[in-house]
């Protein structure tokens, strides 16, 4: 019979041997994170092929450079998922199903998490018809098997991985090249009908512009996964810059960022081979490299792909890699409607499509009138959407060509701080503007396959987007907050009635930041989200843009762009002693003319104007009181119009003593307030007192922008 004290051993053992092999069983069945990539050669067997990516049809004949399906799969034991970047310029939806469909059985990838997009290189073989191009139907029912060859292959080559991510600005690189024109100086459209307020590719310091329709996103997103002993094994960046222009058959730009990517990080393949890079295109349907608001500057693609591959090795040194990753993928489907022509306009297309031989348009006006035709035979289409999370990083994915303050709104409200988008992936939809920029006109707006969904896609788009994040993360969206720097403190210290500060990215309202304020109205032609004051211009010079005393340490300010549209608002009991405080800009210089508006109409029927030279000075009026300070339109000035009974003045950049002076009687105690009217520029910081602020509260205003220190 064995002892007490044996017993007690003999249980301690047992409860060691217990404790080890359940540690060893959780050891053993804790997943390994895992990663796999590969590239294939997708460049045409045979040439000549039709090149997609211009209004008409064009030919390549000669291999610039080699195409590729960069592919990268991922599986964190449980759930795996797959990334295909091609070098094409757009592929169908039925087209890249097809791809998936081959890969899925022989990867074990459900085709639901697999994303295959478009690099949107200009010099690739028509994988699809658009425009005046049409498919290159050899090379398009050749593709598909070559996209589901990469994905497989490169779920042969899993093993274990460590991942990260990182995300750095390269304002360089990229800019807004959809531009706001003076009104006298629209564009004309497919149609007859001068629509083109806002049009891209205006023409270096072009004479017919005002500035910039729309933000740039500057941000170089890099996801890299690397062998758990730090060798590299693939990077999948991401960038918002169009294309950059190459002779067909191309990569473009995309191609040649691979390439010095693996060479800046010492590995053999140009990005093809065992390390595998790819370049996804972010959202940058109103971006490109050139900067319209600076001289032309000779470039090569070679050193643009270089400088951003340097970018992008800058944003791989910050990269902090976790040993596993969860990762997530939801597919959403969405059911849009297009903008079909009328009657009318079928009337106009049918005659002239008629005269299409080949089905091959031979000028642009052949091109919308054989668009109106297809648009009219869809009616309607379903769009695939995807939120992908990986770890703490999530990505949207939109079969569009999307605008940079679309993927702007995604990134500042995706549950994770950290966030990209890719655009035309899984599928070819077109652009999609926010509703207030179909206003304003131009080639994006045009309906066409390329421009078709109806005006409320890009909202319905977003929200989808957002509620597909949220599952696949667990968490809630983050709100769009506008934060309050050192001048807005210092306003709403001052006690206004309203404080608009035109920080908001959508819509027609903007929100007042007085608490339990009401709201100012933005009528039709506007633009929203454009650098405030203190930020930047966005181009030239100030093309970097930077938090301000305006909005805080961490927020860049943003300013409201009228073009043609106002803004009015409505606060009872002003009585005849109040003050309207306001910022404006009103253009770049290279855009001087003879042009003016109204900045602010206020209750008693006082109206401070201003007119604008050639030479682009800018003169304020006040009845027929005239401004004799020297001002400079593209600079941005605060105003202040303050009625003190009878009198009103008007103060200019913070100075105690007014520019403007005049014995104005109230007209008329009214309610209503109105900003802009006939404005060709942008408006920022608008506050509305109950009283006549003093010279001196107005200078220190000023002082708190810190503009006066520039």
């Amino acid at each position: 019979m064995k002892s007490l004290t044996q017993l007690k051993s003999i249980r301690a053992l047992a409860l060691v041997a217990t404790s080890v092999f359940t540690a060893s069983s959780a050891m053993a069945a804790a997943p390994v994170f895992r990663a796999g990539a590969a590239a294939i050669d997708i460049s045409p067997p045979t040439l000549p092929v039709r090149i997609a990516g211009g209004f008409l049809e064009k030919s390549g004949t000669t291999i610039t450079d080699r195409l590729h399906v960069r592919c990268l799969v991922l599986d964190d034991g449980r759930t795996k998922i797959a990334f295909a970047i091609v070098d094409t310029c757009m592929m169908t939806q039925s087209l890249i199903d097809a791809a998936k469909q081959l890969a899925s059985g022989p990867s074990g990838i459900p085709i639901e998490r697999m994303m295959v997009s478009a690099t949107h290189t200009h010099s690739a073989p028509a994988a699809m018809a658009c425009l005046g191009t049409r498919q290159d139907p050899d090379y398009a029912a050749w593709l598909p098997g070559k996209i589901a060859e990469g994905i497989v292959a490169a779920t042969k080559l899993l093993q274990p991985a460590k991942i990260g991510w990182a995300s750095i600005d390269d304002w360089e690189h990229t800019h807004n090249r959809r531009w706001i024109r003076q009104p006298d100086k629209m564009v004309v459209d497919p149609f007859g009908q001068a629509t083109g307020l806002a049009n891209m590719h205006p023409g270096h310091l072009s004479p017919a512009i005002v500035g910039p329709s729309g933000p740039v996103d500057p941000g170089l997103s890099v996801i890299s996964v690397q062998t758990p002993d730090g060798r590299p094994l693939a990077v999948l960046a991401n960038y918002s810059q169009h294309y950059f222009g190459s002779a067909p058959v191309s990569a473009d730009y995309y191609g040649l960022f691979c390439k010095y990517v693996a060479q800046l990080l010492g590995q053999a393949g140009d990005g093809n081979g065992s390390f595998v890079c790819a370049m996804s295109q972010g959202t940058s349907g109103d971006l490109m490299w050139m900067d319209y608001g600076s001289p032309k500057m000779a470039i090569t693609t070679e050193k643009y792909a270089g400088a951003v591959a340097e970018y992008a090795v800058r944003a791989l040194k910050q990269v902090r890699y976790h040993d596993t990753a969860p990762l997530a993928m939801v597919e959403s489907k969405l059911e849009l409607k297009y903008r079909v022509p009328d009657e009318k306009r079928l009337e106009w297309a049918r005659p002239i499509a008629a005269r299409i031989e080949n089905d091959l348009p031979r000028n642009q006006t052949e091109v919308y009138a054989n668009e109106a035709l297809i648009l009219h035979e869809r009616q309607k289409t379903e769009i695939k959407l995807q939120a992908i999370r990986i770890g703490e990083l999530t990505i949207a994915t939109l079969p569009n060509e999307v605008y940079a303050i679309t993927g702007l709104k995604l990134k500042a409200q995706a549950p994770f701080a950290a966030h990209f988008n890719i655009e035309l992936a899984n599928g070819a939809e077109g652009y999609i503007p926010p509703p207030e920029q179909h206003v304003l006109g131009g080639y994006t707006t045009w309906p066409a396959r390329t421009a078709g969904l109806e005006v409320p896609a890009e909202p319905k788009i977003v929200e989808t987007l957002l509620g597909a994040l949220e599952r696949a993360t667990g968490r809630k969206r983050r709100a769009m907050q506008d934060e309050h720097g050192p001048y807005a403190m210092a306003v709403l210290r001052a006690k206004p009635a309203a404080y608009w500060r035109l920080n908001e990215a959508a819509g027609k309202i903007a929100l007042n930041a007085v608490a339990g304020g009401g709201a100012a109205r933005v009528s039709d032609g506007a633009a929203w989200y454009l650098p405030g004051v203190g930020s930047g211009t966005g181009c030239g010079a100030g093309e970097t843009l930077s938090p301000s005393a305006f909005s805080g340490p961490k927020q860049i300010n943003r300013a409201l762009h009228l073009a043609g549209g106002d803004l009015q608002a409505e606060i009872k009991n002003l009585g005849d002693h109040y003050t309207l405080a306001l910022w404006f800009w009103l253009g770049e210089a290279s855009g001087a003319s003879e042009r003016g508006g109204t900045l602010a109409l206020g209750p008693g029927g006082e109206a401070l104007s201003y007119r604008q030279f050639k030479d682009h000075r800018v003169q304020l009026h006040l009845a027929d009181s005239i401004s004799q300070a020297e001002l400079r339109a593209d600079d941005w000035h605060f105003a202040v119009l303050v009625r003190d009974g009878v009198e009103v003045r008007v103060h200019v950049d913070g100075k105690e003593k007014p520019e403007l002076a005049q014995s104005l009687p109230m007209q008329s105690e009214v309610t209503s307030l109105r900003f802009g009217e006939r404005l060709q520029g942008k408006l920022d910081e608008i506050a509305v007192f109950k009283r006549a602020l003093t010279p001196a509260e107005i200078a220190a205003f000023w002082k708190v922008s810190k503009l006066g220190e520039k």
